[in-house]
């Protein structure tokens, strides 16, 4: 397993179950609707970084898609995706919650080009299992997920408010996500939250604080999906990209991925560059 550490007050924590044996952006209505136009994410928005170069990407993508922060079992020196549709269930009596869920993922489904995502209404045909409960709550939702030793030990060293965990098999194909999230924390801790940890259940498990771009580092909070992930995920979510790869195996095709990559992310944010 993997986990790593949080960031008050909207910083998450992953914990990926690796199965062994076995098992200049510009606001569109989907992000802004999902955001509630609140000042917090507005103004990050206009501050936003857009322009990188091949050599940023890169160093971005290599560090978040390998490794773990908090490795307890399985190898993390391979590339971890979904390998098919990716369907997100809510589980949760808040119904303003899940429909700026859904918002969350029919925007990161608009980001991503080779990502097929979308919300479903039943937890049987899901593969990513989001669970929105009160931060009351939480403590007694991680125990019944991991054990009350393991959710003290959480409690005590990390106090997260949002977490998020994903099990692969043997061919480093992610199978199934659980996703947990505090619905009364406030409108852009849950967002900041929902986009991170989706974003991270998809695969870029591992979080650096050398990347100062990317919401995969703790001390960064975005509350949108920024356009440096983008450029995480759409490469991470290419074709040519498996899972299973090493890092010499990814290095050989990056460099035409990421042409594509930036045609891509420049079309759908619009970019000028």
């Amino acid at each position: 397993m993997t986990m790593s550490a949080i960031n008050p007050p909207a910083r998450g924590l992953r914990i990926a179950l690796l199965a062994l044996a076995t098992a200049a952006f510009v606001p569109d209505t989907a992000t802004m609707a999902a955001a509630g136009e609140l000042p917090a994410i507005s103004s990050r928005q206009r501050g936003e970084k857009k322009s990188f170069t091949d050599g940023e990407i890169v160093d971005g993508f290599l560090k978040t898609a390998f490794g773990a922060e908090y490795h307890l079992a399985g190898r993390v020196d391979r590339i971890r995706k979904f390998d098919g549709p990716v369907r997100v269930f809510a589980e949760s009596d808040r119904a303003d919650r899940k429909a700026q869920l859904a918002k969350v993922v029919a925007d990161i489904g608009k980001r991503v080009q080779h990502l097929d995502i979308a919300m479903i209404d039943t937890n049987e045909a899901a593969n990513v299992r989001v669970k929105l409960v009160r931060d009351r709550d939480l403590f007694r939702t991680i125990s019944s997920f991991y054990g009350v030793e393991k959710a003290r030990e959480i409690r005590t060293s990390l106090d997260p408010q949002c977490l998020s965990g994903f099990r692969k098999n043997d061919n480093f194909e992610i199978e199934h996500s659980d996703v947990i999230l505090t619905v009364d924390n406030g409108d852009f801790t849950f967002l900041d939250c929902a986009y991170e940890e989706l974003l991270q259940s998809l695969g870029p498990i591992n979080d650096t604080t050398s990347v100062p771009w990317t919401m995969f580092n703790d001390n960064v909070s975005m509350g949108f999906f920024d356009v440096y992930d983008q450029y995480i995920l759409n490469l991470l979510y290419d074709p040519r990209i498996k899972a299973g790869m090493t890092v010499a195996e990814v290095k050989v095709v990056l460099p035409a991925v990421l042409t594509d990559v930036r045609a891509w992310v420049k079309q759908v944010n619009e970019l000028k560059e």
